[in-house]
């Protein structure tokens, strides 16, 4: 088939889709497009509902309300496998692929030929078949080389041939890039324009902005859960975009000077650390009395740095220096002995024992504390959950009701009483208000004020910019590892945050 014959020709329409999930609307009658031999971007904030479109498509999900055509016929995908069958490949941002498999067993996953009467794996049918794809994708990889001695790139290369293998006419890409180098994106940028050229449409979901103009034709924006614009690549400005991505108002968010306070000694000095692929020299103060914002997109390097400096994940070079001292954290109980707490994005994994009670959970780091020959204190125990149950206000019916009973902004309470019981000066909150509703959100925000009211220090990583803008009296704005910008409350603005998330700034200072 010629070019001219499929260009034009469109593969996928979505047409007022919508999905919600207990307490979120994800998606608000959303429409999207793609056409034969097209590479078609898919961008917006975190949370604006571009993934959860994409597994719509993708047979993950089904949608509550809409209609979805494919090749001009009403369809409506009820698992990964139905979509694949039909066409429709995804590639998922985390690589979904057996590493002690070889190339060859991970295209063909579930789908080996057999010989004799189907019970013996025919080796040899199985690598000419993968060789035949590589072949057609210009890929010099040996089908019986196993796939956990290769490079990300390459493991990469193997989920786009995994998705071929299927005849794949849709091929669903999100964030391709995040771990690959400069000459790796150039390769895999050349399979895209392969696979273009045949008539393969491709929707690319990324944070890179720069990518845009390089890769695609058009580009459709997704803010709230709802469509904003399709707009042609070629002539729409990267800050164009970005504004679209950034457009809502902000009607709650009052600038307000910082607290004398906030200029306060120092609390935690980090300087150089290196951790990783995703905590590159990274350098800042913080001082006693101030929330200091750390924003970025998804794989910036935001939790990495609070877990490297929490001794989660081991340092590899850096020097952390806590009141004044530099501190020699392995690990998170070193952290805690400092006076380092971290609450963690995932409460339920990290945070709290939600099977057990709520006075169990708000003692669990001061637990020496409440012990007398080696026995429990339970009167101690039972007076500092009390304690805290009204400090923070925490819903609940006793300080025996299991913490798994509770709503989200309970929990999250929880935890926050428990590195305040633990007396811990320094502070992070990895997205602090996620998952629970607007009420408690607003009570995590005024107890977080409070608290550096009264002299904590408190690093903040939020997805929402509304809530980083409202929050922080400071800002350090992440890209790939690196720290791109810090900003003061007052100079602060969605479009700045995300010119310096996604490294526009550095384009246009070049």
């Amino acid at each position: 088939m010629s070019t001219q014959d499929f260009r034009g020709r469109q593969l996928i329409s979505v047409l007022d889709v919508s999905k919600s999930f207990p307490g979120v609307r994800a998606l608000s009658s959303v429409r999207f497009e793609l056409l034969a031999g097209e590479v078609h971007a898919l961008v917006g904030e975190n949370g604006a509902g571009k993934s959860t479109l994409m597994k719509i498509l993708a047979g993950i999900y089904s949608r509550d309300s809409g209609e979805i055509l494919y090749n001009g016929e009403p369809v409506n995908f009820t698992s990964p496998r139905d979509a694949q069958m039909m066409g429709i490949g995804i590639i998922h941002q985390e690589l979904q692929l057996m590493n002690h498999l070889t190339v060859a067993e991970n295209i063909f996953i579930g789908r080996e030929p057999r010989r004799r009467a189907r019970i013996f794996l025919d080796d040899d049918k199985l690598n000419r078949q993968a060789r035949e794809i590589l072949v057609r994708m210009n890929l010099a990889l040996d089908p019986r080389a196993t796939v956990g001695g290769l490079t990300v790139a390459k493991q990469q290369m193997v989920e786009i041939a995994k998705a071929l293998s299927f005849n794949s006419r849709v091929l669903i890409m999100d964030e391709p890039t995040a771990a690959l180098n400069a000459a790796e994106i150039s390769e895999l940028f050349n399979i895209i324009r392969e696979l273009k050229a045949r008539g393969v449409g491709i929707i690319y979901i990324s944070h890179k902005m720069d990518e845009l103009k390089q890769i695609s034709d058009r580009v459709t924006v997704l803010r709230d859960g709802q469509y904003v614009a399709t707009v042609p690549t070629a002539t729409t400005s990267l800050d164009a975009i970005i504004g679209m991505m950034v457009g809502r108002a902000l009607a709650d968010d009052v600038k307000r000077p910082p607290l004398v306070a906030r200029h306060g000694e120092v609390a935690l000095e980090v300087r150089e650390l290196n951790c990783g692929p995703l905590v590159k020299n990274i350098s800042f103060m913080l001082r006693r009395g101030e929330i200091l914002g750390f924003a970025g997109l998804m794989g910036a390097g935001r939790t990495e740095v609070a877990r490297a400096i929490f001794g989660a994940d081991r340092a590899e070079t850096g020097e952390i220096i806590v009141a004044g001292r530099t501190a020699r954290i392995r690990s998170p109980a070193d952290a805690v002995a400092v006076g380092i707490g971290y609450l963690s994005e995932d409460r339920k994994q990290f945070g709290l024992a939600i099977g057990m009670d709520v006075e169990s959970n708000v003692v669990m780091a001061t637990l020496a504390r409440h012990l007398k020959f080696g026995f429990l204190r339970r009167q101690a125990i039972r007076a500092t959950a009390n304690s805290f149950i009204r400090l923070l206000n925490i819903r609940t019916p006793s300080p025996t009701q299991q913490v798994r009973l509770l709503s989200g902004g309970n929990q999250q309470k929880i935890v926050v009483a428990k590195w305040l019981a633990r007396n811990c000066d320094v502070l992070f909150f990895d997205e602090p208000t996620r998952g629970i509703d607007v009420g408690a959100k607003t009570e995590i925000h005024k107890l977080l004020r409070s608290l550096a009211d009264e002299g904590k220090a408190i690093v903040m990583i939020s997805s929402e910019l509304p809530e980083i803008l409202r929050m922080s009296d400071r800002i350090i704005v992440m890209c790939e590892g690196r720290i791109t910008g810090e900003l003061a409350w007052k100079d602060a603005t969605q479009e700045r945050i995300m010119q310096l998330a996604t490294r526009r700034d550095k384009q246009k200072a070049a």
